[in-house]
């Protein structure tokens, strides 16, 4: 009886295998067969997961740009993704990496993961999302030949249980055809040459959305590039992209920090440009760069050759909307003013070089002032901080750069004939001496009585190599002081600071380079305390926060009246609180310290590099070591660090090396734990700069304070009456608890604002 129900259940065994090949055979042979493989593997997906008695299955693609595995699936109406970087961190990553199948009992042991790797590790974060809790998991390389093309997944053998030698020869055998089909079809995509073959051969998307993308197109009337950025959210980059690779050119994406090429918009017709979708962008020595929508069109091509004869054009693609946007940025700013291309066509209209540029000048019709103008208005609306005009010798054109948080770019370029005139009419807004051009001038413009706007600008003549002179302009923008709070200090930073400038008596130094924010500070501190029962002089060179409430002096070197005669006829005017811009010599800093000996509080700046060594610094001007430690409270070194653009940046898992370097950078070890104390984890998260439209595609927008405070205590205070070394007084600000700018920085990096790269700009040590 026991032989006869053997001899069933072996026939029953040997019918479920024969089953079970048919099926295994019908789904390779469907792969095999298929002329849309996209389509087809989402219809089987269902049938292997069938197949292999499994919860769930995912077919990951590789994308060999980014490095990345990435899975695509309809969420609703939207189309959803998950991507994983090729390394040992995940699962599916490690086995594409290493080219091996993995079959995992349980994702959650972590001994058995750490058998494989010690890096790999299971993100649980999605089985949260979907209410899913994944155990067993087989995963296959997708492999043709020595190409790597992606994986196939399987999780939760039903019903429980892990996957057994047969599920691991079939699915290999699966990952086989698909990587045959797979290769086949990137080899009949490269061979049609289509458009945006590159975001179908990187699974960016499948043929079927493309051909939806091309019938909304069609439906719309809008561009098919538009309709992928906005209807199938395809990222920007990898648009452009494709049509790069397509057309075999650069691709250029809209920057409104791109210099203004003047000399190339001589003689161009604005309509012309927009109704052709095309620009020039610079000049190559005989080339000519232009931004065109298509650069096979041949005709649009040879209109364009026309109007550069004798050089060669070289052609860059990009979407019509940022061709329009940088015909507007090129072209125009204000409603107001002359668009550049009109102002540079009447400069190219006059026959003569105009050589000495005083000649008609301060007429408002003057080409040259409209120009100056517009420089100024743009400069401001821009957020720059500095203008350099910068004429070169013989016949090279003119830059003009302008300073956007701290980093200098070229703004356009000027033909070298109006060198002169330009520099000229600058001297003429500020009352400077036009015709000495030998030595430096340092002046002031009122720009509301030139264009409307109600900005002052500070300016700086030097002479430079050929007999020309550069000129930098400081726009002084009148502003209001930010609140304490919104400055970036940290928590123990502030609080200090605020107790010290609500002291009734002493001095305070905030230190650091010319543009590190000082001024601000001490405004934003002064605002802190300003009320009606304080009495608050300032003297300042210019002045260019004003605040209600303040008595605000402007210095006039040239008639004697510096900041040490500031301050005593302050003191003659029964003052609170005292602000000096900077102390700058012996008598100044001087008087500064008996004044808050004799009981008002004293602000003031220091171009010092450090908080330590400002105090040596004033030791070496002269001042009294004792009445120097009775009257200081505290010294601020500050330093402005560009912040990662908010709309942009991407948060990422660091790597234990980039981890281990930020440690080392802040110190070692045992100072990282004492002040910061953030440990490395599998889920810690950093920051890092991307790029988009709002930050110029930079990755970085605005600035933000790092800060190096030493405080005065009664150890200090010894220390200084002893005259002692700089090295001495670091060592007891550290124990007073003080961290360097850098390691501040550092702090600001693991809170998401700022990157190292940055940090070590502005940072030593």
């Amino acid at each position: 009886m026991s032989g006869v129900t053997n001899g069933v259940s072996e026939v029953e065994n040997l019918q479920h295998e024969v089953t079970y090949r048919a099926r295994l055979q019908d789904i390779c042979n469907k792969i095999y067969a298929a002329v849309n493989l996209d389509d087809i593997i989402i219809t089987l997906k269902d049938e292997i997961k069938s197949l292999f008695e499994a919860q769930r299955i995912t077919i990951y693609y590789v994308d060999g740009v980014k490095r990345e595995i990435v899975s695509r699936f309809k969420a609703g109406t939207e189309i959803d993704e998950v991507r994983l970087p090729i390394n040992n961190a995940s699962i599916a990553g490690y086995s594409v990496l290493t080219k091996s199948l993995l079959n995992i009992k349980d994702v959650r042991d972590s001994q058995e993961l750490a058998a494989i790797d010690a890096q790999i590790g299971f993100d649980a974060t999605w089985d949260r999302k979907m209410g899913f809790v994944t155990r067993q998991t087989l995963v296959a390389p997708i492999l043709y030949k020595t190409y790597l093309l992606g994986a196939v997944q399987l999780v939760n053998r039903q019903p429980g249980g892990a996957f057994i030698h047969r599920d691991e020869e079939n699915l290999q055998e699966i990952a086989k055809i698909i990587g045959i089909a797979l290769y086949n079809q990137k080899r009949m995509a490269r061979s049609k040459k289509g458009k945006f073959n590159y975001l179908l051969e990187n699974h960016i998307m499948t043929q079927k959305e493309l051909n939806q993308a091309e019938g909304s197109a069609r439906d719309s009337g809008e561009t098919i590039e538009h309709v992928l950025l906005s209807q199938f959210k395809i990222p920007k980059g990898d648009v452009g992209e494709a049509l790069g690779r397509y057309y075999k050119v650069p691709y250029v994406e809209y920057n409104s920090s791109m210099p203004i090429p003047g000399e190339l918009l001589q003689g161009l017709k604005v309509p012309f440009m927009r109704n052709n979708h095309w620009v020039p962008l610079r000049s190559n020595d005989d080339k000519v760069v232009i931004i065109i929508d298509d650069p096979h069109d041949a005709q649009k091509m040879g209109q364009i050759r026309v109007l550069f004869p004798g050089r060669v054009l070289e052609p860059f693609v990009s979407f019509r909307e940022d061709i329009l946007d940088y015909i507007s940025l090129f072209t125009q700013d204000e409603k107001e003013q002359s668009s550049i291309d009109d102002i540079i066509s009447q400069m190219a209209d006059e026959e003569d070089e105009i050589e000495e540029a005083e000649s008609g000048l301060s007429e408002e019709s003057s080409v040259v002032v409209q120009l100056v103008n517009k420089i100024i208005i743009d400069a401001y609306n821009r957020g720059v901080s500095d203008i350099h005009i910068e004429p070169y010798p013989g016949k090279e054109n003119t830059k003009v750069r302008f300073r956007i948080d701290g980093v200098c770019g070229i703004y356009q370029t000027i033909p070298y004939h109006y060198r002169n005139a330009i520099i000229s009419r600058v001297k003429i807004m500020c009352d400077l001496d036009i015709a000495e051009r030998r030595k430096p001038q340092d002046g002031k413009i009122k720009f509301k009585r030139y264009g409307g706007l109600d900005v002052e600008l500070r300016v700086a003549t030097v002479p430079t190599q050929g007999g020309m002179e550069d000129v930098v302009l400081r726009i002084l923008a009148a502003g209001v002081p930010l609140p304490l709070e919104a400055m970036k200090f940290s928590d123990r930073n502030l609080t200090k600071f605020m107790e010290m400038i609500n002291k009734p008596y002493g001095i305070i130094f905030v230190c650091g380079p010319t543009g590190s924010g000082k001024t601000t500070t001490l405004h934003s501190a002064l605002a802190q305390i300003n009320d009606e029962e304080r009495k608050i002089w300032t003297a300042e060179d210019p002045v260019e926060i004003t605040q209600k409430g303040l008595r605000q002096v402007q210095v006039q070197q040239k008639i004697g009246f510096d900041f040490a005669a500031a301050m005593r006829a302050f003191l003659r005017a029964d003052p609170d609180v005292i602000m000096v811009g900077e102390m700058r010599d012996r008598e100044t800093a001087q008087i500064g310290i008996e004044a808050s000996l004799t009981g008002h509080l004293v602000f003031s700046t220091l171009h010092t590099n450090s908080a330590p060594e400002s105090v040596t610094r004033l030791l070496d001007m002269g001042m009294d070591p004792f009445n120097f430690a009775d009257a200081i409270l505290c010294i601020l070194a500050q330093r402005l660090v560009r912040t990662m653009c908010k709309e942009c940046k991407e948060a990422y898992h660091p790597a234990r090396e980039e981890y281990d370097e930020l440690v080392r950078e802040y110190g070692g070890e045992e100072v990282f734990s004492r002040f910061l104390g953030t440990a490395y984890t599998d889920d810690m998260t950093l920051c890092r700069p991307k790029g988009c439209d709002k930050c110029s595609n930079t990755g970085y927008r605005g600035r933000m304070g790092i800060h190096e405070f030493l405080e005065g205590t009664d150890d200090m205070r010894r220390l200084i009456q002893t005259s002692a070394r700089m090295e001495t007084l670091r060592e007891q600000a550290v124990k007073d608890g003080m961290t360097s700018l850098k390691q501040d920085g550092i702090a600001k990096i693991f809170s998401g604002d700022c990157d190292l790269f940055q940090v070590r700009k502005v940072c030593i040590k």
